[in-house]
């Protein structure tokens, strides 16, 4: 992912040495109290290792040297649309202190440039019912809000 100033904003893979600040940004934007635990890392980093051998990635966002932002972009081969490439943004999380300054935007937008780079015929994502606010921001982004999610918690 090309670097993005904007607002005094870089966008970049994220590295072993951001995870304490991604695991922090997760734990600060969860609904779920206790959901992630920033005492053991080994799980985030393992699962970064992961996620960096295959095409999508996390972009993280530094305002001034910090990690304030960062999302999860997941590619995959879809058996419809003639086997389109699909792209899902998961974990974006901006620290609360720090939005509404662009942040977001310039974060999606790098996530939707990959997207776009990799080849795949659209975006999605799912956004909890219970964050209006992120869904205006992914409006504003031009998602249009057009199915209705279900998950299924396995643990």
């Amino acid at each position: 992912m090309a670097p993005d100033t904007d607002h005094e904003v870089v966008v970049r893979p994220a590295c072993d040495e951001d995870v304490v600040a991604m695991v922090g940004l997760l734990a600060v934007g969860s609904l779920v109290e206790g959901k992630e635990d920033r005492r053991d890392l080994a799980p985030y980093r393992a699962a970064l290792v992961e996620i960096a051998q295959g095409p999508g990635g996390v972009p993280v966002a530094e305002h001034k040297g910090v990690v304030v932002g960062l999302c999860q972009v997941i590619v995959f081969r879809h058996l419809q649309s003639r086997g389109a490439l699909c792209a899902e943004i998961e974990s974006v999380h901006v620290h609360p202190e720090m939005r509404g300054q662009g942040i977001g935007h310039v974060l999606m937008r790098c996530a939707i440039e990959r997207a776009r780079e990799l080849g795949c015929s659209r975006v999605q994502l799912t956004s909890n019912m219970a964050r209006p606010d992120a869904h205006r921001f992914y409006e504003s982004l031009g998602f249009v809000p057009s199915h209705l999610g279900f998950k299924l918690a396995l643990r």
